[in-house]
């Protein structure tokens, strides 16, 4: 019997051992990384940061694929479906992974059992913004400015159904019984241009296309979602400061397929983090994405991020009984 057993022993060695080695050179050649959103869109900006960065870092080219469509799921559904061998990974953004599975009836991926998190990069919030001729200046003032008005009188705009800056508003609106209307668009962009032309009074709109705006006077921030408030702005306070809790946050991060060895995921999560806290290459990131904060980070860290978020975006969504079919 312990002749077999040593034998056993003995034959799988060899296996172990290629297996090891094998992991110990990942990447042996190009990495897939798959990226729902389009050329130009955010996430696609900050998947080209990172992707050259871990190029450079592995010697191995790190190639971005964008597959937009349907709010992130047609890419995400494709990268819960590859290969779990280091060689497809995910770069994505917080309501593809883990938003959309409340929003929508048929989502074939589950953003937290179908994925192994790797690094998150970065943390922002939305921004709550008026028109410079609106007389309120803060959170305050504008759900009393809201709540002096006959319910559902005004409106208030985001960039579509489910986005952050709707979930942001109606956790406002839930917290305070504001009543104000929903009107969606199809980008930041098209908000902001409407508040600006006086078509709404308000927005909750993204903080990259929004900073800059508020930066040349074009309108006013009146407040910012999540716990962080913006450096260039740092007079502007956030919801929970301002006596509204609210401490989500948007984030992109990288994953990988579920089952995708530990080796790997460590291996690129500590790549990520070398880059985001090296003071120009964080400094670059921030400046880039209109990000607040550079949180860092362990896997295991950031899987937890998702699963919570999973549960506190549902819940918002769930309550305000927002359906997308």
């Amino acid at each position: 019997m312990l002749k077999r057993t040593l034998l056993a022993v003995t034959l799988a060695l060899p296996v172990a051992f290629a297996s090891g080695a094998a992991l110990a050179e990942w990447p042996e050649k190009p990495v897939k990384v798959i990226v729902p959103g389009g050329a130009g869109s955010g996430t696609d900006t900050a998947a080209r940061l990172v992707t050259d960065a871990l190029t450079k870092a592995f010697g191995q080219p790190f190639i971005v694929e964008n597959k937009p469509g349907a709010n992130g799921m047609i890419g995400t559904d494709e990268a819960a479906k590859a290969a779990r061998d280091g060689y497809t990974l995910l770069f994505t953004y917080a309501a593809a992974q883990v938003v959309n599975q409340s929003l929508y009836a048929n989502v074939k991926y589950d953003g937290g059992k179908d994925f192994s998190a790797i690094a998150q990069v970065g943390a922002g919030g939305n921004m709550l913004v008026v028109p410079n001729d609106l007389p309120v200046n803060d959170l305050k003032e504008f759900i009393a400015y809201v709540k002096s008005k006959p319910a559902n009188s005004l409106s208030y705009g985001s960039w579509g159904n489910g986005s952050g800056g709707h979930l942001s508003m109606e956790a406002l609106k839930q917290q305070t019984g504001l009543q104000i209307q929903h009107v969606p668009y199809k980008n930041p962009a098209a908000v902001n241009t409407d508040l600006i032309g006086g078509q709404i009074p308000v927005a909750f709109t993204s903080m990259g296309s929004a900073l800059p705006l508020v930066l040349g006077g074009k309108m006013k921030a009146i407040a910012i979602s999540g716990p962080y408030r913006v450096p260039q702005i740092p007079h502007v306070r956030t919801m929970t400061e301002q006596g509204v809790k609210f401490d989500l946050v948007a984030w992109y991060g990288m994953f990988a397929p579920a089952g995708t060895p530990k080796p790997i995921i460590d291996k690129v999560n500590k790549e990520v983090v070398r880059q985001l806290t090296e003071p120009e290459s964080r400094e670059r990131f921030v400046k880039a994405l209109g990000l607040s904060e550079m949180p860092i980070k362990t896997p295991e860290q950031f899987g937890q991020t998702v699963k919570d978020d999973i549960r506190e975006w549902g819940a918002i969504v769930k309550s305000a009984n927002i359906r997308i079919d």
